[in-house]
């Protein structure tokens, strides 16, 4: 449970947004290692009615769903049905354009936004054939690669390739293997009661206007469908800060929550992972989405580091700030409840493989240190500016793959003289030396 002068600040300054933006509720939660550790909802989630809003209540998270999306995506990649440099042609038939399922995943496929049609003013959103059909009429606005492009329609055929690859629906396909498994039993596709209503607030009024609460978005559910409450959304949270290997593996999260693309390329505070936006405050990076829907705004946000999360959620369409104040929230668990490194203990000695292998080597006339921690050869450069260590996976007789680390990917080759003793090892084929050496 947070202190009570974290809960009272917290409590401060989502009673401050809802009175200022206004908004008919706003439901808040933040979480640390996996537990909520304030929440709290106010407000009427029915203007007519006078329902009040309860922690239970669901909202529509809008393009939090393509989150969702994209780890059904790393599923079925991990499970080897797909690959993220796969053209959407490769499993879907007829397309007119060909972007990589990465591409689609980070937003720089190119493709136009939306569904050709002017789907947000018809509220006419087309599924399956017909979807496919209208799609093959979509612009290639921008060279894949070229630039981020937000694109609602390139996680609408992700949510297909879903459907085509798994053998499933991607509603049921979601259900059975990531929500259900998680326990996020409040989370769905169609709204359960309790549910908000949501809402157009007048800006230059105390009124409201109902939004629709029957829109279907068809084949756009893979991008924006998903209703949720801030419980099953802190939990979403920690699933990205101590993921279950039920569901992903910690590497394939991790590899989600890498930078792919820059949003703002003058400030450098937004860019997207696979699937998740990804926020810099200060020296703090933190992973989530937000999500917009007629009536409803929604934030998710969490930090891997700090294994901290927040929640917030409003059925208010036109609240501005709702990203900004969720940052906020998760930024002060963050600084409340700093990250504290495990205790060491007393582990497995190093393998004999390794004799002669570990403390000091030197290339490029820069000095590193190799160590054995936790079960593993890791090796760090001892430069001004800190650097991700070097964790690296035995391959076979001195052979080893960095796994993490500037040099992720590359090769670290031990060479032993006529003794069996380890006198050279070669690492991205840069030679390390026990003594600084020239070149050659």
């Amino acid at each position: 449970m947070a202190p009570e002068s974290l809960r009272a600040e917290l409590s401060a300054l989502v009673r401050r947004a809802q009175s200022e933006w206004p908004a008919p509720s706003v439901s808040a939660a933040v979480a640390r290692k996996g537990e909520i550790v304030w929440g709290e909802t106010l407000g009427v989630a029915n203007t007519e009615t006078g329902e009040e809003a309860t922690p239970d209540h669901q909202y529509r998270i809008g393009s939090i769903t393509k989150t969702f999306t994209a780890v059904a995506i790393m599923q079925l990649r991990d499970a080897g049905k797909l690959d993220l440099d796969d053209p959407l042609d490769r499993h879907l038939d007829g397309v007119s354009h060909k972007p990589t399922i990465r591409r689609m995943l980070s937003h720089s496929s190119g493709l136009q936004r939306e569904p050709p049609g002017d789907v947000w003013e018809t509220m006419r959103f087309t599924e399956g054939e017909e979807f496919l059909q209208s799609a093959a009429a979509a612009e290639q606005v921008l060279p894949p690669g070229s630039h981020f492009h937000y694109s609602n329609l390139g996680f609408a055929l992700l949510g297909e390739i879903v459907t085509r690859v798994s053998g499933q629906p991607w509603a049921e396909y979601l259900g059975e293997h990531v929500l259900q498994p998680l326990g996020l039993m409040r989370t769905s596709v169609r709204k359960q009661a309790p549910a908000a209503q949501g809402y157009l607030v007048d800006p230059y009024a105390d009124s409201v206007q109902e939004e629709r609460a029957d829109l279907d978005i068809g084949a756009t559910a893979a991008a924006g469908a998903l209703w949720s409450t801030p419980a099953d959304l802190a939990r979403w949270a920690a699933f990205f800060t101590e993921p279950n290997p039920d569901v992903l593996s910690a590497d394939a999260v991790e590899e989600m929550q890498t930078f792919q693309t820059m949003v703002d390329h003058e400030q450098w505070k937004l860019g997207f992972g696979l699937g998740l936006q990804l926020f810099r405050e200060g020296d703090q990076v933190f992973a989530g989405h937000g999500g917009a829907m007629p009536g409803f705004l929604a934030m998710v946000v969490a930090s891997r580091k700090e294994g901290t999360g927040a929640v917030l959620l409003t059925n208010s369409g036109a609240a501005q700030g709702v990203t900004e104040l969720a940052v906020k929230l998760a930024v002060r668990v963050a600084e409340a409840f700093p990250a504290v490194p495990d205790a060491w203990h007393v582990g497995e000695a190093a393998p004999q493989e390794l004799d002669g292998v570990l403390g000091r080597w030197w290339s490029e006339g820069g000095e590193w240190i190799f160590r054995w921690r936790a079960g593993e050869l890791v090796a760090e450069p001892q430069t001004l500016i800190p650097q991700v260590p070097t964790r690296f996976r035995r391959e076979d007789a001195d052979r080893y793959r960095a796994i993490t680390g500037l040099e992720r990917g590359e090769q670290l080759r031990l060479v032993r003289g006529d003794d069996g003793a380890v006198t050279r090892m070669y690492f991205a084929t840069y030679p390390f030396t026990r003594t600084p050496e020239t070149f050659g």
